[in-house]
């Protein structure tokens, strides 16, 4: 059956998945060897002394544990897949940058504004904020009166893993192409790609309303890979004479 999947999955896909496979092993015997690649290749804050350029690209490539792969992999593969079909090897690999950093941009930006709102500026001092703090086994310890830039000192420790934008881009593409072909979930029962996107998406924004402390999933560049994913569909489709 694996076999048969791989052999009748589409170019761009197939070595997508292999990519992350491959990252995904990596960041594993790294590991072992006390290296560790996700603050390496994660993407910190524009302004974070972490930040390296690179890393827009390798982020999205980088996956926290097994579920977090397997989730996306198979959206890739399933969703991705129909794609790539009607569009084409380029178009599709178009799309999946393009979703992948608007997922980045948007969570940026909100990162940004978050850091504003603690700090007065989107570009805070990131070695000043990091003096006021010293971190001792899995404790942070720091001056009470420097309490209120806590947020900020771990906002800026923060980093983003993972191809669930691109994901969101290409679930997005799928309703809108596909939206009544139905999908297994679970292996237990069908839905449709429309309902099964809208439902993640209202679940994206719920949570984001919410907002739970310990919550440490990009909300925001979920939605981001979506909304990039469904403006770039509706720029496609008013140049229909355009093709990749």
């Amino acid at each position: 059956m694996l076999q048969s999947i791989f052999r009748n999955m589409q170019p761009v896909v197939k070595n997508l998945l292999i990519l992350n496979l491959l990252f995904f092993f990596a960041k594993f015997i790294f590991e072992q060897k006390g290296i560790y690649l996700g603050p390496i290749l994660g993407l910190h804050y524009i302004s974070s002394e972490e930040f390296q350029p690179y890393q827009l690209a390798t982020h999205f490539f980088m996956h926290a544990d097994f579920r977090h792969i397997l989730f996306n992999m198979f959206g890739l593969v399933v969703f991705g897949n129909m794609l790539e079909r009607i569009w084409g090897a380029k178009r599709f690999l178009i799309f999946y940058f393009i979703t992948a950093l608007g997922a980045a941009f948007l969570h940026q930006l909100v990162q940004g504004i978050e850091l504003y709102q603690i700090t007065g500026t989107f570009f805070p001092d990131h070695e000043y904020i990091n003096t006021l703090f010293t971190i001792k086994g899995d404790s942070v310890y720091g001056d009470p009166a420097n309490g209120h830039l806590y947020p900020a000192y771990a906002s800026l420790k923060h980093y983003a893993l993972g191809a669930s934008g691109a994901l969101y881009g290409i679930l997005v593409g799928a309703a809108m192409y596909f939206p009544n072909t139905e999908v297994m979930l679970y292996f237990a029962f069908r839905v449709k790609i429309k309902w099964l996107a809208l439902g993640l998406g209202v679940l994206e924004l719920v949570s984001i309303v919410q907002d739970n402390p310990g919550d440490s999933v990009a909300h925001y560049a979920h939605i981001g890979g979506a909304l990039f994913g469904f403006i770039i569909i509706k720029i496609w489709q008013r140049n229909q004479n355009q093709f990749y």
